[in-house]
């Protein structure tokens, strides 16, 4: 089954059409810059843009940077605050034409590398986190997702994870690859204490370049890096999407 996958993010909108039986793009991936401001109408136009560009009918995924229930967005960390009450859902299934399935952008990477990667037949308490503009974070219990974590936000030295541990702040203070990682050790280990984990993933552009930290981290919980870089929120958004078309995830 073919599904079209669309990830929403604070710089870009990405999309292609998915094999959600074997977790691969069958397109090239069309990127369109996110508007600014990126309000609801404006994010929601350049999705439509995509949905023309491979003239698609039928289910959508779409990936979305905030707390979404039921379609509503919650929170908008790293896009405009008008979306916060906005029903992110209905507004792009006008828009589209098409169902709309709306989730959390680290979830649907989440559900991507637990089906086609890193996590795959993994048991136990698995997090995905991608390490990138901030800090996303997907929870799953023997494969089950516990959606809109949002880990990034606990508090450390009295700010936000991700204002403290993320790759962009990283890139901000120029910090050294063993300087940033024993921050990130810091943040994993507070998650260990907390959650009891039995497996991180770290996802995200910085996965990339795991090899220049992931020997550097401390934690009893194994690490590994994702799989699918910048293809997980796209596979994960179709694998989403797929139950739109009365089939399961799997």
């Amino acid at each position: 089954m073919d599904v079209l996958g669309i990830d929403i993010g604070g710089s870009g909108v990405k999309g292609a059409v998915v094999d959600v039986r074997q977790g691969h793009l069958l397109t090239e991936r069309r990127r369109i810059p996110t508007p600014q401001p990126s309000t609801p109408e404006a994010v929601a136009d350049v999705v439509a843009e995509i949905v023309a560009h491979f003239d698609w009918r039928g289910p959508v995924g779409c990936t979305f940077p905030a707390v979404i229930k039921h379609g509503v967005v919650y929170t908008a960390a790293n896009v405009d605050r008008v979306w916060i009450g906005t029903d992110g859902r209905k507004l792009l299934e006008k828009k589209t034409g098409d169902p709309v399935c709306l989730l959390n952008d680290a979830d649907a990477a989440g559900m991507a590398e637990m089906a086609f990667g890193a996590g795959k037949e993994r048991a136990g308490i698995v997090f995905l986190l991608t390490l990138g503009t901030g800090i996303g974070s997907a929870v799953f219990v023997d494969g089950a997702l516990m959606p809109n974590t949002e880990l990034g936000h606990l508090t450390m030295h009295g700010v936000d994870a991700e204002d403290y541990a993320s790759d962009r702040v990283r890139k901000e203070e120029d910090l050294s690859w063993e300087a940033w990682s024993a921050r990130l050790d810091e943040y994993l280990h507070l998650l260990e204490f907390l959650f009891s984990p039995d497996l991180f993933i770290l996802g995200g552009g910085v996965s990339k370049k795991h090899e220049k930290y992931l020997h550097l981290l401390r934690t009893q919980t194994e690490i590994v890096p994702a799989k699918l870089q910048n293809e997980a929120g796209i596979v994960g958004a179709a694998l989403a999407a797929q139950a739109l078309a009365g089939e399961g995830l799997r």
